[in-house]
């Protein structure tokens, strides 16, 4: 018999990288995305393989899907500063209404359930390493809340099900992530370093550069949410790489690792941009048996090794 997996958000980033490990470990899998910052190139190398469907959907809107689904994977949303802050209405409607969907796709289908939340949950901390007790310090009105207090609702909601339909949930924060297929125009800080790297262009740091954050690679971080899947563990469950760095030290480190010789500047921090992040992995290492086995520098190394390995980026990135 069959596994069927809906991966919602499947064409973007991360989505795309569960989509892969899935359909490698034998699952049939349904990917949905609105294509609003994801890309159907993304997967276009699964296409082929009959255990695969890409679907145009926007889950904001009613999702119906025929036939059994074992797991449901919510990862639709904006999530990057640069997407959500344009995309300030669209981020919070999938956050509620698309979370509000999927739920129930799940709870008709008798399927499981992964949330995929984010350490933005805990905004700028004042308890550092963030455990998952800890309940974070948001600011509910500024320009990041509608990032911020969109996985927070979407925790709520999946809590909510858990306990009043008995949908068997899982809640994951993930932290920082770098990996192949980010966006050179994302806005984060990994994929923004290699692109000025790459290109020559000055490096930007924002502030002083002395605001930290733990970046882990993409493979680890599926291998942590397949983990949380399987074990049944309702979560929240922090998923990231405990190793720290400033971003100045990682700017330096993009630049070194890249051969480059780009001059670093530093521009205006933006608001409410923590000062602070790096997950305590406690709870992942007890319940799971995980933590990430791909140092920070290599998982850099892949990063820019892609970024530098595919034409057009390469095309883009010179002109």
């Amino acid at each position: 018999m069959r596994s069927v997996a809906v991966v919602a958000g499947g064409a973007g980033f991360v989505g795309s990288h569960l989509c892969e490990r899935l359909v490698d470990d034998g699952w049939h899998v349904v990917c949905m995305d609105s294509f609003v910052t994801g890309d159907p190139c993304n997967v276009e190398h699964l296409q082929g393989d009959p255990r695969f469907r890409l679907l145009r959907v926007d889950v904001t809107d009613y999702v119906h899907l025929p036939g059994p689904v074992d797991v449901v994977f919510n990862l639709a949303s904006p999530a990057s500063p640069v997407d959500y802050l344009q995309l300030p209405i669209e981020t919070l409607k999938v956050g509620s209404l698309g979370t509000l969907h999927l739920l129930g796709l799940a709870r008709e289908k008798g399927a499981r359930f992964l949330q995929a939340s984010t350490s933005e949950t805990y905004g700028d901390p004042e308890v550092h390493p963030q455990p998952e007790t800890y309940w974070g310090h948001v600011n509910p009105i500024g320009p990041r809340s509608v990032y911020d207090e969109a996985k927070r609702f979407s925790e709520a909601l999946t809590m909510a099900y858990r306990r009043e339909h008995g949908v068997q949930t899982s809640l994951v924060r993930i932290f920082n992530t770098s990996g192949p297929r980010m966006r050179p125009s994302d806005g984060r800080a990994v994929p923004t370093f290699i692109k000025q790297a790459l290109s020559g262009e000055p490096i930007t740091v924002a502030g002083d550069g002395s605001q930290t954050r733990s970046i882990q690679y993409v493979d680890d971080l599926v291998e942590g949410i397949l983990r949380l899947v399987d074990s049944g563990h309702p979560g929240p469950v922090n998923i990231g790489n405990p190793t720290e760095v400033s971003m100045l030290q990682l700017a330096r480190q993009v630049r070194e690792l890249a051969g480059s010789r780009s001059e670093i500047v530093f521009v205006p921090r933006p608001q409410d941009d923590p000062e602070l992040r790096r997950p305590d992995i406690t709870l992942a290492r007890e319940v799971l048996g995980w933590e990430p086995r791909v140092s920070l520098e290599e998982g850099l190394r892949r990063t820019l090794a892609w970024f530098a390995s595919v034409p057009d980026l390469r095309e883009r990135l010179a002109g």
